[in-house]
């Protein structure tokens, strides 16, 4: 007998901001705990010094969260100059400390405009990256040091928001996968003094910014369940970026099933990824075969093949 899952059937998005202190996966399992859901997941981990932007997927939302997982970033970091940490950030110790040079804003901006564009980074020890199967965080606390391969990011814009002797703020829109600390790090290098960030806030992912974010708080102060799954916002609002197929509840059948189906594609290629709807339901994704025809991609388990309601009853 299958084992029943305990807690609510609950489907959405939170924009949800972290506090700082505690892991991404701490932070889950509270606001999990605190909406009852039977299923939840984030989009993106964030350090315990870090504060922003966590969406939280419930239910079904969490088919749809690996678009968010490799969409673009915008962070606001503070630099240190002078002390370089073992983990690139204020939580680790200082393992060596460099004079730090007399710095104008030109000569700044010079440094920072050689890391706009596509960059290698070389992934820092303390991450959450796996090596035969523990995070590299497990081994850097026991003194370990494992080779990284060199990843390459794109790093669209680093705006120096205020400078001064020992410290400058950063606000850095980047690809998925930049690591700030790293950043911070090489940026450091470049200015000759050594350098680790202070502060960490995530403003912006794909889509989402800091508008409508809700933090702990906020939702434990919420009276009830209904106050606070009015925070959610409807699960395709992951996928909005790509385009619209509506079928009629003959070819949802046929999809629901595993089967092709016939669709207005439009003028989409082979190979498109659409949102699927029958009528204003959404109901997945699916693949564009050829024009005209369409097949599953990822579809809801819970996708009604027939209208709901009085005239569907």
């Amino acid at each position: 007998m299958a084992r029943r899952r305990r807690g609510l059937p609950i489907d959405g998005v939170l924009l949800f901001d972290k506090p700082q202190g505690i892991s991404s996966n701490a932070a889950l399992q509270r606001v999990r705990r605190l909406f009852q859901a039977q299923k939840a997941g984030h989009t993106g981990t964030l350090d315990p010094m870090a504060t922003g932007l966590l969406p939280i997927c419930f239910g079904e939302a969490t088919k749809f969260s690996s678009h968010l997982l490799e969409s673009d970033k915008v962070y606001r970091t503070r630099v240190r100059l002078g002390e370089v940490t073992d983990t690139g950030d204020a939580d680790g110790e200082v393992i060596e400390r460099l004079p730090i040079p007399a710095l104008d804003e030109q000569e700044i901006q010079a440094v920072l405009k050689d890391f706009r564009g596509e960059i290698e980074q070389v992934p820092p020890m303390y991450s959450a990256l796996k090596h035969e199967g523990r995070p590299l965080y497990e081994l850097a606390r026991q003194g370990k040091t494992i080779e990284r391969a060199v990843r390459r990011v794109t790093v669209y814009d680093t705006r120096l928001l205020t400078q001064e002797a020992e410290a400058f703020e950063l606000e850095v829109s980047c690809s998925k996968g930049t690591y700030i600390r790293t950043l911070a790090e090489d940026i450091g290098r470049a200015l000759g003094s050594g350098a680790h960030i202070t502060a960490l806030r995530r403003l912006k992912t794909g889509p989402f910014g800091v508008d409508g974010m809700c933090d702990l708080s906020h939702l434990e102060a919420l009276p009830d369940q209904a106050a606070r799954e009015a925070y959610l916002l409807p699960m395709d609002v992951l996928v909005e970026h790509l385009p619209a197929i509506a079928v009629e509840p003959d070819e949802v059948r046929r999809l629901l099933h595993g089967q092709p189906a016939s669709g207005d594609t439009g003028d989409l290629a082979p190979g498109t990824v659409a949102r699927l709807y029958r009528d204003t339901a959404f109901l997945g994704l699916v693949t564009v075969k050829a024009a005209g025809h369409i097949v599953p991609r990822r579809l809801l388990s819970t996708a009604p093949a027939e209208p709901t309601g009085p005239e569907g009853a």
